[in-house]
């Protein structure tokens, strides 16, 4: 069931997408008196799922879920009508237009896609705020992972700043560190300041999923496993555990640390109980685990910081949130095109995307996955490569400079180029998808 939900939000989200996307190419199309012949959301090579004639448009619906399109007469595109290139350009052609047209009507997806992320992001930040877990909030600090603690970070660290820079949000932290090149991490350490130099060669790590670090909570216990020998062993919902073999080990992370290291060994649990503290012996499964599922809402353990909007408040404060997307977009592409960092192996198709949306049905995510791909579709849409937007736009800036316009037969193959780069993007990042699913 959570396989279905999480499909159906992504599919929701991509039909609103590409549907707009299309749109503000067919509105622009027709501003300028420029004729469209269809319009479709997904492929359809071979057949057509529906599809319905209005006026000189025909709209339909494809079944290969691999984008939309329309075609606009006069343009060579994924169709590639030769047969209509070859006759006598008419005026209600795209290549009968001014060059300045023809740039509008081919940045107008890239433009609705963008003016919509900027329009979800103020309408959420008007409908349900902001919130969020400042990083000064963390009551004992942080868990430091082994890579942490490699580079000078230790278990309770406070973060300040990196490269002098105040934090705010805890969750940045480490996105800023790999998007942001950040040299320095400012800490509080049991009341002193203190500086920790980040390595160079840190990002890969952090790209190739190496923990860093986490939330430093108690281990207070809410649930358990089917198998369990924690419950077995007399361990309780609602019991703090503290220790590990009379060693204080009162936070999660750090407690199964510890456990891990005690593989297929007899062990003694300390726990508090109603203001008593009891020991539980127990054997460590050979996993490590001793299936128990903590508290881990934040705010039971933290203040979280929540900003309400009003309506005016909500479109600049939108329209931020959408640049700021943009620009750590932008800066994740520079890591995918950096072989160094090692960024394109994370490349994903399909199922990365799909399982980024919540397996429970979640309009306040929803939105903001929406949102995010919106910008996402804007920017790889308007890349240079042809049979993308970007790629027409790039030979429509090079018609306005030099004032030559490109062949039709240049055209053709350029169209043919680009659609072989696409599919082997497509291949490569689905492929991906593939391999980590049997790893």
């Amino acid at each position: 069931m959570e396989i279905l939900i999480k499909a159906a939000q992504f599919f929701l989200s991509l039909s609103i997408l590409i549907i707009l996307h299309e749109l503000g190419h067919f509105l622009f199309a027709r501003l300028f008196k420029t004729r469209v012949e269809k319009f479709y959301l997904f492929f359809n090579p071979w057949f057509t799922l529906f599809k319905v004639k209005r006026g000189e448009t025909e709209f339909g619906l494809g079944w290969l879920p691999l984008g939309g399109y329309v075609k606009i007469s006069g343009m060579i595109d994924e169709s590639m009508d030769k047969e209509q290139m070859s006759r006598e350009p008419q005026p209600w052609e795209f290549r009968s237009k001014p060059a300045w047209q023809r740039l509008l009507i081919m940045l107008g997806g890239v433009m609705v896609n963008f003016v919509l992320a900027l329009a979800i992001y103020a309408s959420m930040l008007y409908t349900w705020g902001e919130r969020y877990l400042p990083a000064g909030n963390l009551t004992w600090g942080i868990h430091a992972d082994s890579l942490a603690r490699d580079i000078g970070l230790k278990h309770g660290d406070v973060i300040v700043s990196l490269d002098n820079k105040p934090v705010d949000q805890f969750f940045q932290i480490v996105p800023s560190i790999v998007l942001d090149n950040v040299s320095t991490i400012e800490v509080e350490r049991d009341g002193q300041l203190a500086e920790v130099t980040v390595p160079d060669d840190i990002t890969p790590k952090l790209l190739a999923g190496t923990p860093f670090i986490d939330m430093r909570i108690p281990f207070i216990v809410k649930d358990f496993a089917d198998e369990s020998v924690a419950r077995d062993a007399g361990i309780r919902e609602g019991d703090r555990i503290i220790g590990l073999n009379g060693e204080d080990l009162p936070y999660f992370l750090e407690f199964r640390e510890e456990l891990i290291s005690n593989r297929n060994n007899d062990v003694t649990v300390n726990i508090e109980r109603e203001g008593m503290e009891l020991e539980v012996p127990l054997t460590v499964p050979d996993h490590g685990l001793i299936g128990v599922m903590p508290v881990g809402e934040l705010n039971r353990f933290f203040e979280l910081k929540t900003i309400e909007y009003s309506f005016l408040e909500a479109i600049p404060a939108g329209i931020t949130r959408g640049l700021s997307t943009f620009s750590s977009y932008l800066k994740q592409l520079r890591l995918i095109f950096s072989p160094e960092t090692g960024a394109y192996r994370s490349l994903g198709g399909f199922i990365t995307i799909g399982s980024i949306f919540p397996g429970a049905w979640d309009w306040q995510a929803f939105w903001s996955m929406t949102a995010f791909l919106s910008i996402v579709l804007a920017i790889m849409n308007v890349l240079p490569i042809p049979a993308l937007d970007g790629g027409h736009v790039m030979f429509l800036v090079y018609e306005m400079v030099s004032g030559r316009k490109p062949s039709d037969k240049f055209m053709e193959y350029a169209q043919l180029t680009g659609m072989l780069i696409l599919l082997s993007l497509i291949l490569y990042a689905n492929g991906n998808d593939i391999i980590r699913l049997f790893r």
